[in-house]
Formats: C-alpha cells, sequence, structure tokens
C-alpha cells in the first residue's frame, strides 16, 4: 500500500510539473507563485504583473479586444536578456506565451492561447544611431514614433508604418508597408541583423547569413521574438511634404477612383513622391444616411501639391477641401494616424480587418462594396463606427527587392485594402453580423479581380484566411517556411499570430 501511494504521489508530482494551462490537474497540483518565480530570474527592473495587480489591465489593453489572448502573467523585460529568461521558464512549466509592443495584432488567431505569459516589450525602448550614420540598432519594443522622431532630429529618416503607436518591429515581421517604401522598400528590407529569442530560449543574433533570416522578412512572427534589430537609415532628403484632402458624398464613388486608376496609381506606376489614401466613413452630421469619402494625395519634396495630381479631384466637386505643408512627421496626424487618433486608442472595442490586396480599382465593385457598407452600417447602428481604408503606397522600392528574397509574398501588388469592422462588443450575434459584413465586402473585392490566389496582408489579417493568403500561393514558399518552422520551432510555441503549422 504504501508503494502505491508513494507511485502516485510521484505521479502527480510529475504531472504537476508538467501541466499545461487551464488543465483540471489545476484543482489538485500545488499553486506555484509563477509571478514571484518569474521576478526573480529577471533583472532588477524588469516587471511583472499578476491580475490581482494595479498595472495588469493597462497592461493587457489592446486596440480590439475581439478574441483577446488569456493572459493570466504580464512580463516587462528591461533588458533583452529577461525575454530569454521568460520563454525558458514558460517552457518549463509549459505555460504559453505571447510577445506583444503596441498591442495592435487584432488577428483572432492570438485568442488559441490561454493562460499565458504576456511580453510585453516597452521597455525595450531605444533608437542608437551609428557613427557612420547608415544604421540604427532599435529595440524590439520601440514605437514607430519614437523611431520617426530620434532619426529625424538626426537628419536621418526609415521606413515605419504610418501609424504612430505601433511597432517598428509588429509590422516589420510581416513585412511592413509604409510611407517611405516607394523610395527604400518595406520595414523588413531595412533589417541588417537582430537579436532574437528562438522557442527554446536560446537567443541569437542573425543577419543575411543565417537560413532563417528570408522567413523574418516577411513571416517572422512564427519563428521567435525579435530584441533587438539594427536597421538602415537615410539622410533626410527632402523636408518638405504636403498634402491635399476632399471630401466627397457617395455619388462621386465611380468617377473618383476612376480618377484615383488614370491620373495617379497609372498602371503600378505611381511616382515615388506621391502617395494616395481614402477611407469610407460614417458622419451622421453631414450626411444621415450615407457615408463619406475622405481622399488624401500626399508630395514629399514640395510646398503646394502639384496641380497635375489633383485638379482632376477639384472637378469632381467635393462638399470639403483642406490641406498643408509640414515635414514627415506631420504625416500621422494628417491621415488620423497619430497618438491622439482613434486608432491609437484602446477604448475596449473590438476592431477587425478584412484585408486584400488589389492591382487596381475596379469602380463599379467599389460602388457595390460602398452601397453594401452604407446599408449594413444603417441597418445595424452599432457598427455605423467601422470604416474602410484603401492605402495607395508608391512601389519602386519595394518591386526592387526580388521576390523570391523574403518570405514576404506579395511585392507584385499595388493596393492594400481593409474594411474595419469597429464596434463595441455585445455578444455573439454582433460578432456575427461584423464577420459576414467584413467578409462580404472583402469578397466582392475579390470576385471583381478575377484573380484565383485572394492576397492578404497578413499584418490587417482576421484570422480566417489561410496561410496561402498570408503567405504565397508557390509550393516551393510554403515548403520553406514549414521546413524552417520544423527546425526552429518544431513544439510550435508561436502559434498564436497568423501560425504556418
Amino acid at each position: 500500500m504504501e508503494v502505491i501511494t508513494a507511485v502516485a504521489a510521484w505521479a502527480i508530482s510529475f504531472a504537476c510539473q508538467n501541466i499545461p494551462g487551464g488543465s483540471w490537474l489545476g484543482a489538485i497540483c500545488p499553486r506555484k507563485d509563477h509571478a514571484k518565480e518569474l521576478a526573480e530570474r529577471l533583472s532588477q527592473n524588469a516587471q511583472v504583473y499578476s491580475p490581482d495587480s494595479d498595472d495588469f489591465t493597462q497592461a493587457t489593453a489592446r486596440w480590439s479586444v475581439l478574441d483577446a489572448p488569456g493572459v493570466s502573467i504580464v512580463v516587462v523585460p528591461s533588458v533583452e536578456n529577461d525575454v530569454a529568461e521568460t520563454v525558458k521558464y514558460a517552457n518549463e512549466h509549459n505555460i504559453p506565451f505571447l510577445a506583444f509592443s503596441g498591442g495592435h495584432g487584432a488577428i483572432t488567431t492570438v485568442g488559441k492561447m490561454k493562460n499565458g505569459i504576456q511580453i510585453r516589450m516597452n521597455q525595450l525602448s531605444s533608437v542608437k544611431i551609428a557613427e557612420d550614420g547608415t544604421t540604427a540598432e532599435i529595440g524590439g519594443g520601440t514605437l514607430s514614433k519614437t523611431v520617426t522622431d530620434t532619426l529625424w532630429n538626426a537628419g536621418k529618416q526609415t521606413v515605419t508604418g504610418g501609424c504612430e503607436c505601433t511597432s517598428i518591429l509588429g509590422p516589420g515581421l510581416g513585412g511592413g508597408h509604409g510611407f517611405l517604401q516607394g523610395r527604400y522598400g518595406l520595414i523588413s528590407d531595412q533589417f541588417i541583423s537582430m537579436n532574437i529569442v528562438l522557442a527554446d530560449g536560446s537567443m541569437k543574433t542573425i543577419d543575411k547569413n543565417s537560413d532563417l533570416w528570408w522567413g523574418m522578412q516577411g513571416a517572422g512572427h512564427n519563428f521567435g521574438i525579435v530584441t533587438s534589430v539594427t536597421s538602415k537609415i537615410y539622410d533626410v532628403k527632402h523636408r518638405n511634404w504636403v498634402y491635399e484632402s476632399f471630401v466627397f458624398t457617395g455619388d462621386k464613388i465611380e468617377a473618383l477612383y476612376e480618377g484615383i486608376n488614370e491620373h495617379l496609381l497609372k498602371n503600378g506606376t505611381q511616382p515615388v513622391d506621391i502617395m494616395n489614401y481614402s477611407f469610407f466613413f460614417n458622419n451622421p452630421d453631414v450626411d444621415p444616411t450615407k457615408p463619406l469619402v475622405m481622399f488624401f494625395v500626399l508630395q514629399e519634396g514640395a510646398t503646394t501639391v502639384d496641380p497635375k495630381y489633383t485638379k482632376y479631384f477639384h472637378g469632381l466637386g467635393p462638399i470639403a477641401t483642406d490641406g498643408s505643408v509640414g515635414d514627415y512627421t506631420d504625416l500621422p496626424r494628417w491621415t488620423a494616424n497619430d497618438n491622439n487618433s482613434p486608432p491609437c486608442q484602446k477604448l475596449g472595442m473590438a476592431n477587425v480587418r478584412f484585408p486584400i490586396d488589389l492591382d487596381t480599382y475596379s469602380p463599379a465593385a467599389q460602388r457595390k462594396v460602398y452601397d453594401l457598407f452604407a446599408s449594413a452600417t444603417q441597418e445595424t447602428p452599432a457598427l455605423n463606427g467601422s470604416f474602410f481604408l484603401f492605402e495607395g503606397y508608391s512601389l519602386q522600392g519595394v518591386q526592387a527587392v526580388p521576390s523570391e528574397s523574403t518570405a514576404f509574398p506579395f511585392r507584385g501588388d499595388k493596393l492594400l485594402i481593409a474594411p474595419v469592422m469597429s464596434y463595441v462588443p455585445a455578444g455573439p450575434e454582433l460578432d456575427k453580423k461584423a464577420m459576414k459584413l467584413g467578409d462580404d465586402l472583402r469578397r466582392i473585392l475579390y470576385e471583381a479581380t478575377g484573380r484565383e490566389e485572394l492576397h492578404t496582408y497578413v499584418n490587417y489579417a482576421v484570422g480566417s484566411e489561410t496561410k496561402q493568403n498570408w503567405y504565397g500561393y508557390e509550393q516551393w514558399r510554403q515548403g520553406r517556411l514549414l521546413e524552417l518552422k520544423n527546425k526552429y520551432d518544431p513544439k510550435r510555441k508561436f502559434s498564436f499570430y497568423a501560425p504556418l503549422a
């Protein structure tokens, strides 16, 4: 009997050492104070929050709360090695983990993490310009505004996303579009080397000589946590930027997007110094029944936008126009993507995007999605705060990089489109309506392309797409990614953000 009791005790002890998060074994296993144990392994200035601590709620706030990850502990590293120690500890105790910086990863697959450790990277924020002025070392949690402002004050710049409150590495690991991509390529095209914590908790420095380098440039969320990156930077050549904006009513949809095709996109040859950007939005004070269209033309290196790009749009009869001259640091504010704008607020909203890449606008399809967006947001007032993004960056720098040289799959695409369902959560029925509307809007655009392939920007993904939609349809591309996944993450520790496998 004593032998049986001893064996049973050993079995329970062994099982409790390897208990998965949320397991029924938690009821019989002694409770570990993971937060206390973790804190003892980390650097002096690292922070660890449990759900009963004052800072936990703020530390876990996200731009979109729909299918948010289940977090039981927050670790805020203060040095790069803290990330490695956290991953090692999580592995020892079979606890899932997920790193984030700006908290804008709205893909629903992150909700598959339950009772996990959130590694909040915001203390790893730094920008150190090299003596020769051609590169900068950027901390893994550094936000875009910090990068832009630090470099700009030194007469430098690099590619970042257009939103001030997202990190540089969050978008960068998925490629990363931005205002300067026409000159220099994607965010990931700027990377020279990086420090990365792998799935086993080991820390490596990798560059183009590593087989993993290819995968980190477009599918990097699947392979590790980047604690710092060395990136190319450039002298500021044109300090001035200028914009003109137009507000149109819905009767101008066909003419507006025909004009964008003809006067700006020009079959994929939009000038390198020009960007166009538009979105549908509801403003009941102006039109209580139909959405409006906000449209921007931005130009680098000028004090007025060249009339050859804007004359046509003035002739369409906008209900309002505006414009200003400034510099590169003004672009997020002009386009409502600065820290004070709605995209940077964490207000308990569900914000779900349904991205699709296009080559050109179909005016007929634009009419269909406008009419559906209008009717659906009227029929379901809870969705009235939703909007529909149309981003038209210049492409020269992106397309100068051979497609096969990185994991980013869709360099030939010319437009980044995404309806964004934005609403206060109110139960599963509203969630279903939002998901159906987003899917229907994307489907209309997809069917108008005549393509067999649906290309979706992984950083905007909703989570229902396929790995081919995110990472490309070529068999060799998918095979290479899977080979890297099997080598560097055989136990699938990094499987919450747009997982390969």
